[in-house]
């Protein structure tokens, strides 16, 4: 059986939001359910640390960095759509990533899944957004950049928000292919077709902007016709994972119709990548899900894939929602005219 690790430490509850909806339950809900079925025993625990400055100031402003000190130490404000009472989870947040990545690539783990909190996705270089302060997924990612020398990761974004600040950190680099499924229009409003990177970057960023109502066999089709080409293409020595489950058909953030059996489909897809490609090193960060029971299952069946099992159940099963199911063939036929898949 596969060597999987996880990520979690009690400092991620401390980001305390209150009755906000990214709050530290989502995390309880999700270890809690790891335990109760068993799941938490079979994985293999690392210990997160705090990312230095000079680690996170490879993503973000060293203004911006100072100001979130400065905000913490007086007890927190409301900024930019996140609340930022506690800098300390969130240097955890990115150095939890940090460490989840470290421990694949020197091979004491095969993969590992980084359950921390606040998500990064939406972080900018100078800017919180959506409930994000530190981009922990881009900062994982240029310290592996240093660190290993890797000239090629690929960061598979499959949250029902577009991650703008991934996106934005690696605009304009080619040793990062971003690839980013989400709902649009929606929040941040980013994410179009036509947005595939600048300078020595341009094709390097692969959007998949996606109508409400898209559930298991849009998803799946785009990932087998438009992400999997391209990252052959690619040929990737690493593959980052920003996993939000709030594509979900429960989830109220959004209207999409995604089942946990879908998110084992999406995730399947993705180990056989890293298994072609860099022997199955494999990270994964957590970004959305805000239906805890939506979240904790599908995080775990996401772990069941990691760990090579082969049934996994749904226990919330088919979308109720009753939306009608749009037509992206010709999404499909723009993105491969645009990426030449």
């Amino acid at each position: 059986m596969n060597k999987v690790g996880y990520v979690f430490d009690p400092v991620y509850l401390e980001h305390d939001t209150g009755a906000h909806v990214e709050n530290s339950s989502r995390l309880t809900s999700i270890i809690n359910h790891l335990n109760i079925t068993g799941m938490l025993s079979t994985l293999i625990a690392i210990k997160p640390r705090a990312a230095t400055t000079g680690e996170i100031a490879a993503v973000h402003d060293s203004k911006y960095i100072a100001y979130i000190e400065y905000v913490s130490h007086k007890g927190g404000a409301w900024w930019n759509r996140v609340v930022t009472p506690q800098e300390v989870a969130a240097i955890y947040a990115a150095g939890g990533v940090i460490k989840a990545t470290e421990a694949v690539m020197d091979g004491e783990i095969d993969s590992c899944f980084a359950l921390v909190r606040p998500p990064g996705h939406h972080a900018t270089f100078e800017r919180a957004e959506g409930f994000c302060i530190f981009n922990n997924v881009a900062i994982a990612a240029r310290y592996v950049q240093s660190k290993y020398k890797l000239d090629r990761i690929a960061i598979i974004d499959f949250d029902v928000h577009h991650g703008n600040g991934t996106q934005e950190a690696f605009y304009s680099d080619p040793g990062v292919l971003y690839v980013s499924t989400h709902q649009f229009p929606h929040y941040p409003g980013t994410g179009r077709v036509e947005e595939t990177g600048t300078g020595a970057g341009e094709g390097f960023t692969l959007n998949v902007p996606l109508p409400l109502g898209c559930g298991d066999v849009q998803f799946n089709e785009v990932f087998n016709k438009l992400i999997v080409p391209a990252v052959r293409r690619y040929r990737p020595q690493l593959v980052m994972v920003s996993a939000g489950y709030d594509t979900h058909w429960v989830d109220e953030l959004a209207q999409m119709q995604m089942t946990t059996t879908g998110f084992v489909d999406l995730m399947r897809i993705i180990k056989q990548l890293a298994d072609e490609f860099c022997g199955g090193k494999l990270v994964l960060t957590l970004e959305g899900g805000y239906n805890l029971e939506a979240l904790s299952t599908s995080v775990k069946a996401t772990f069941d894939v990691m760990l090579g099992k082969t049934e996994i159940k749904d226990v919330l099963g088919p979308s109720q929602r009753h939306l009608s199911v749009p037509d992206i063939s010709l999404l499909i036929s723009q993105v491969k005219k645009i990426h030449k898949l």
